[in-house]
């Protein structure tokens, strides 16, 4: 199969949805997408906050349907004093798999960050999907980062940091 790669644009829309929707249901969370066409307008083209890259079966001259997606954003380390590429998803259709279409964007990934002098690119993966572990630790040399767990806070509790603010 032929693909090819490119940054998405406002037509994307509905394809990015469609990967999205697909990622969600092999991580088992089919029901925690809360994207919608006018949140990935907003929040994709208008805004930016992120960016996508797609992978497209077909040649740019005949392009067929969006078959692997890398969504990323730029982020800062204080310690380097430079920009970082991080990679929120990272996902490629199960009838597309093995094809070199994951590697593929992350080559183009990397092009990006060498691009924007960035000096890491990170990205996090679900404990229990062992084969994207092992593909980024053996083919990628990928380094897992134990030491540092991830947090977060979301919805009411976002708001409820505000009771910590200082007032005058």
């Amino acid at each position: 199969m032929s693909y090819h790669i490119r940054p998405s644009t406002p037509d994307d829309i509905d394809s990015i949805l469609k990967l999205i929707i697909e990622l969600a249901v092999y991580e088992k969370e089919p029901e925690a997408v809360k994207a919608t066409p006018a949140l990935l307008r907003k929040n994709l083209f208008e805004t930016p906050y992120a960016h996508a890259l797609l992978a497209i079966s077909g040649s740019p001259s005949e392009p067929g349907e969006a078959i692997g997606l890398a969504l990323y954003f730029f982020n800062f380390s204080t310690w380097t004093g430079k920009p970082g590429l991080y990679l929120e998803d990272l996902f490629v259709s199960s009838n597309s798999r093995n094809l070199g279409v994951g590697k593929a964007l992350f080559a183009e990934l990397a092009q990006i960050a060498i691009e924007k002098e960035c000096a890491r690119m990170d990205w996090s993966v679900l404990k229990w999907n062992a084969p994207s572990i092992a593909f980024y630790e053996k083919v990628l040399g990928a380094t897992p980062m134990s030491e540092w767990q991830g947090m977060r806070v979301e919805g009411d509790a976002i708001a409820s940091l505000l009771r910590f603010k200082k007032t005058s």
